[in-house]
């Protein structure tokens, strides 16, 4: 009743206020010296002057009007808040125990998680024959010499093993394209790979038994893109006819370990859309000879594309030894959390070092190079056995027969099934037409022979990686895809890889951290101009208006996907390659950065005009500026400077990539200390005033940091108004602190911002919010402790860095491999640290700045997701070290023991266990998107927005490498040191959580999810918020208006992958009428305590209705597809509700208009 009355009063009030403004401002036209100025003469002028005059004045005066009424209600607003309401009324407050106090938007706002959708996480998982984790608890790791298989043991069989049933083997012939390592994608191109196809098409049509396989779609399109009607007719005819084999058919054979499985897909969608429209072909296997280890993210990705069979081959020598000697080296790959078997997809791993014809037809080298007849004497490859090959003639093919089926037998010994499987090839192998009359002639005179003489048991042919797999399945018994009878079932990943002796490739999980960041942006930017770009054309054809939206920005899309995919290569994401190649993918990844912000600026632009008649698309001329710049392709983004002036409001547009609505602090620069902030209403907003630092110690007298709470639609772009106006309560300034060592450091204050210095001392320092309480060392300014609101007390969680080297040996780190030289040494500089304290009402934070590297620690002092971490950016700078990396160490109180947990590509979590049995960089593992610690009472997530290596070397501890700057290569083909570092900035989410009791069981598992909270911090890391500024303009500005897509909140445990515009089948310029929808389903773990997000949150046991997601816009076509959007169910009623189960991934093709 009383809010009532309240409510009634303000409204009243603002009523009077309203007609009193009105009646002064006409008493102020009306009383107009403007009017008495001029006497006669030139009358029209003047009174058209004076008419201006009078506009001008009325425009002003119902803009103060329409401030004074929006302050009053902001405060009516106040009064309704159900928050905190503070003695004002409406200004930030500081409460009684020093933190700030802020008027939120009042709405109320709910979480509901059903407990069905809980129950995931804690249920039973189907039992699997060999658990990575247990086979690494099991084995010994012990390196013994197996004699002429090195890293094995000697194969033995009984001669009549194969009277009942011939040997069948299959020699595929291949050649591994990188695209791009110690050359470019476009000079191997040049060079190599475009003679590959020339001679392939000429060879393969020669003789109908000769098969070929192929990878690496980026290379295909090139060649095809040049190749004339007749040449593209024949390729198309040997792959219909099954001579050439397009397998895995993504655009690269994918790195998978720094990868995030968004860009996984999008470059397996590249690939295969492309093999769809140009070949009509779809993949059924996967070939993965190079990627450095792998990851059990990609079984299930090419199993939801429809593929049925695998192979790998980069797998631990001791692994693969273990597997071989219990005939394990076929078996149904299983998620760990599939509690069936419906992601099980048959995987053969090869068996020995490489994946290059000494090390795949046997296990002894000396004799299979003899069968490489690409290095028969006079070439220029030779065997490093000094046993050359030699041309198979009449005299001597019986011998020769012979000797390579002793070497296809023992290696049939190591398999379940009497069918072998032989690749033939190498990296770049079959550039010349010589190569291919060399193998193709001498093993078709081998078969020959073989297939000739019954006594000897065998069948050997030319064939594909899917003939093998096909006629695997058959003398089983079973279907493609079938798990064959008493085949084991396996689960987990094969991280970390080593090749021989202690030479682990945990280098490479860092190494180039500037470009796996870099990277992460692009994805980000991608997946947001995907959906702005499938909403905004959409949206046109809606209004009819399809001919006036520039849908060929469907070209920089293609691009830029295309760009992003050529970038999860493995040896491009994984730091691997030249410096000129880097350079080169560094400018493509740059490049396509300002295409996809082009594509953003257009679609914000047709999604705000409020009227879309008047909108207007100018290709010179755009709407909307960009929201930074990067002046190269190794250089950070510069934020773009907001000019405020007199003349009237800048308006700025906020974009949220995240499908849900999004309570969260914004920076802006801009360029005037009186700022004030809008909502599209009229809303004055708190704004915090911070400095841009030019310095340590020296603040910008031109540049400011205004920051203010937004609450954003999903996906959606909400529009704000930025004035250059005198002080208003609501800019409340940053206080600043610099600590600093007294050595003749002076602080330099810019007027009107606050600024103390004092000499440092050792006594810790705290800041906080209403959510959390840090304490930071006197001496360091580095982390030391963080306290939740609700936790009596505080825990440790201490922040150090410290530096690894490497040997003095003949091996050392390089590129790839981590061969450090002991335990990491603290990181020390002689001078103490400058720190930085800033505190203020939205945020408050601690920089430290050291010699090599500075961290900033912020807090938000918001409800929701937003408020509930730290916001962690570690800026490294190691160009000066030496044979160097530096780690930073969380060092806590929480007792994990010897397990930590890592991502596998940001879709699943893999238990991990430190084994001392192993050297110290055998326990580092990738970190894609998090990885965390726990103990029964917390658990603390190191989320990170690019891949990283990461370890827990003692209980309690975390700890991961930022950068390595190394001087020599390690031997792996690379030929270079890492020495091209660049200024890198690593950003982080640190989330600490209470456990709820009763969680220790399930520790054990091998499984683990993160809690919603995780995934939601995890998000806004990723998808930051894009701001960018609408440009002045002479003629004005027209109305803008808010776009919030969805109808309604998507459940919170869905993710939107993309929501991607297809292909048009004629003009590639241009998109279809269908977009995909890609969704995941996360799995939750919900036995830790969830707080509220900050906005509605519920979970509906997967069920999520299409039909009315999309405000404004018609669904006619629902339709399930494939991952890659190869195969296609029947449509699905418009009406229909889809359901997902957890840890999903499910695409759909949508016809909105």
């Amino acid at each position: 009743m009383k809010l009532k009355k309240q409510v009634t009063v303000c409204g009243g009030a603002i009523f009077c206020v309203a007609v009193f403004s009105l009646y002064l401002m006409l008493d102020r036209v009306q009383h107009d010296p403007a009017r008495r100025q001029n006497g006669g003469g030139n009358f029209p002028r003047s009174q058209i002057s004076v008419l201006q005059n009078r506009i001008e004045q009325l425009e002003q005066l119902l803009e103060e009007n329409h401030q004074i009424i929006s302050h009053i209600k902001d405060s009516v607003l106040e009064l309704t808040d159900t928050g905190a309401v503070s003695p004002s009324g409406m200004l930030p407050f500081r409460s009684a125990n020093g933190s700030w106090v802020l008027p939120f938007d009042g709405r109320p706002t709910f979480l509901s998680v059903k407990p069905q959708d809980c129950q995931f996480a804690q249920g039973r998982r189907g039992q699997t024959d060999l658990q990575m984790l247990d086979v690494y608890s099991l084995l010994k790791f012990d390196n013994v010499d197996g004699g002429v298989w090195k890293q094995g043991f000697e194969i033995t069989y009984e001669p009549g093993e194969w009277d009942s049933e011939p040997l069948q083997v299959f020699v595929v012939p291949h050649s591994h394209n990188d695209p791009g390592w110690i050359k470019t994608f476009d000079k191997y191109y040049t060079d190599q790979t475009q003679h590959i196809f020339n001679n392939m098409l000429v060879k393969l049509t020669e003789d109908p038994r000769r098969k070929f396989i192929w990878s690496e779609i980026s290379y295909f399109a090139k060649w095809w893109e040049s190749a004339d009607m007749h040449k593209q007719e024949a390729m198309r005819k040997l792959i219909l006819g099954g001579q050439l084999e397009m397998v895995t058919g993504g655009w690269v054979m994918s790195d998978e370990a720094n990868v995030h499985y968004f860009a996984m897909i999008d470059q397996l969608i590249e690939g295969h859309q492309w093999l769809e429209k140009n070949v009509g072909v779809t993949p059924r296997s996967g070939w993965a000879v190079d990627p450095f280890g792998h990851s059990a993210t990609m079984p299930y990705l090419l199993k939801r594309a429809n593929l049925t069979s695998m192979l790998i081959q980069r797998v631990h020598y001791s692994i693969k030894k273990h597997f071989a000697s219990s005939r394990s080296l076929e078996f149904m790959w299983r998620q760990a959390w599939d509690q069936k078997s419906g992601t099980d997809i048959f995987c053969h791993m090869m068996p020995f070092y490489s994946y290059d014809v000494p090390h795949t037809c046997g296990p002894d080298p000396k004799i299979c190079c003899q069968f490489d007849f690409k290095r028969l004497p006079g070439g220029r490859v030779n065997c490093p056995w000094k046993v050359p090959p030699r041309a198979v003639v009449e005299a001597n093919v019986a011998e020769r027969a012979h000797l390579l089926l002793d070497q296809y037998r023992k290696k049939s010994k190591l398999f379940r099934s009497k069918v072998v499987l032989v690749p033939l090839g190498d990296d770049f192998r079959y550039d010349k037409a010589l190569e291919w009359d060399q193998q193709y002639l001498n093993y078709q005179r081998l078969f020959d022979y073989m297939n000739s003489h019954p006594e000897m048991h065998v069948q050997a042919q030319f064939g594909t990686l899917t003939d093998y797999f096909t006629a695997v399945y058959k003398a089983n018994n079973v279907p493609q895809g079938a798990r064959p009878p008493d085949y084991p079932v396996l689960s987990g990943d094969f991280f970390a890889y080593a090749d021989r002796e202690d030479h682990y490739w945990s280098g490479y999980y860092t190494s180039r951290p500037f470009y796996k960041s870099m990277d992460r942006v692009l994805e980000s930017h991608l997946r947001g101009a995907e959906i702005l770009f499938s909403l905004a054309v959409a949206h046109a054809r809606h209004t009819g208006m399809e001919g006036r939206y520039p849908t060929s920005d469907y070209t920089l899309l293609t691009e830029a996907r295309r760009n992003v995919a050529l970038f999860q290569h493995h040896d491009a994401i994984t730091g691997t390659a030249k410096e000129n190649v880097v350079i080169d993918y560094g400018n493509r990844l740059l490049h396509s950065l300002q295409g996809l912000k082009r594509v953003i600026i257009n679609a914000a632009h047709f999604l705000v005009m409020k009227n879309k008649d008047v909108y207007r698309f100018y290709q010179t001329e755009p709407f909307l500026e960009t929201d930074d710049r990067r002046a190269t392709q190794d250089s950070l983004p510069q934020r773009t400077l907001i000019e405020l002036d007199q003349s009237g409001p800048r308006y700025l547009v906020l974009f949220n990539p995240v499908e849900q609505d999004r309570l969260c602090v914004v920076t802006v620069l801009v360029n005037s200390a009186r700022v004030r902030v809008l909502t599209e209403d009229g809303q004055t907003l708190p704004v915090q005033l911070s400095a841009q630092w030019s310095s340590a110690s020296q603040m910008s007298a031109e540049v400011f940091q205004a920051s203010f709470m937004v609450r954003l639609p999903a996906l959606g772009l909400a529009v704000f108004h930025l004035y250059d106006s005198a002080d208003t309560p609501m800019t409340l300034r940053s206080e600043t602190l610099l600590r600093l060592s007294g050595r003749g450091q002076t602080a330099h204050a810019v007027d009107p911002l606050p600024l103390r210095s004092q000499t440092a001392d050792p006594q810790p320092f705290y800041i906080s919010t209403q959510a959390l309480t840090l304490g930071f060392s006197g001496t360091t300014g580095l982390l030391e402790s963080i306290r939740r609101k609700d936790d009596p007390q505080e825990l440790k969680v201490q922040i150090q860095f410290v530096t690894y080297g490497t040997r003095s040996s003949k091996d050392k780190s390089g590129a790839y491999l981590f061969l450090p030289d002991g335990k990491a040494k603290p990181y020390s500089q002689k001078e103490p640290p400058v720190v930085r304290v800033v505190e203020g009402p939205l945020f408050s934070e601690v920089v430290a700045l050291y010699q090599h590297f500075q961290q900033t620690i912020r807090i938000h002092n918001v409800p929701g997701v937003d408020g509930l971490s730290l916001d962690v950016t570690t800026m490294v700078d190691i160009r000066e070290q030496s044979n160097k990396e530096l780690a930073m160490r969380l060092v806590t109180d929480i007792q994990s023991d010897d397990t930590f947990y890592t991502d596998l590509n940001g879709f699943q979590m893999q238990p991990r266990r430190r084994l001392l049995k192993l050297p110290l960089q055998a326990n580092f593992y990738p970190m894609t998107s998090q990885a965390y610690i726990q103990d029964s009472q917390h658990r603390l997530t190191l989320h990170s927005a690019q891949a990283l290596g990461v370890t827990s070397l003692e209980s309690g501890q975390l700890e991961v490498i930022l950068d390595r700057r190394l001087m020599q290569d390690d031997n792996r083909g690379l030929g270079q040191g890492l020495k091209d570092n660049k200024k890198t900035a690593n950003r982080f989410r640190l989330l600490l959580e209470s456990r709820s009791t009763g969680n220790k069981v399930v520790d054990s598992g091998p499984t683990s999810f993160p809690s919603l909270l995780s995934h939601l911090t995890s998000a806004i890391l990723n998808h930051e918020v894009i701001a960018l500024p609408v440009l002045p303009k002479k003629r004005g500005i027209p109305p803008l208006h808010t776009f919030a897509p969805l109808t309604g909140a998507l459940p919170c445990d869905f993710h939107v992958i993309n929501l991607r515009s297809i292909q048009h089948q004629q003009d590639t310029h241009s998109p279809s009428p269908y977009t995909a929808l890609i969704l995941h389903r996360k799995g939750l773990d919900c036995g830790l305590e969830t707080p509220n997000p900050g906005f509605n949150c519920t979970t509906t046991e997967g069920q999520l209705g299409l039909s009315s997601l999309f405000r404004n816009l018609d669904l006619q076509l629902l339709q399930p597809v494939s991952l890659s959007l190869m195969y296609s169910s029947p449509p699905m009623a418009n009406d229909s509700s889809i359901s997902l189960e957890p840890m999903e991934i499910s695409a759909f093709r949508l016809k909105l208009r």
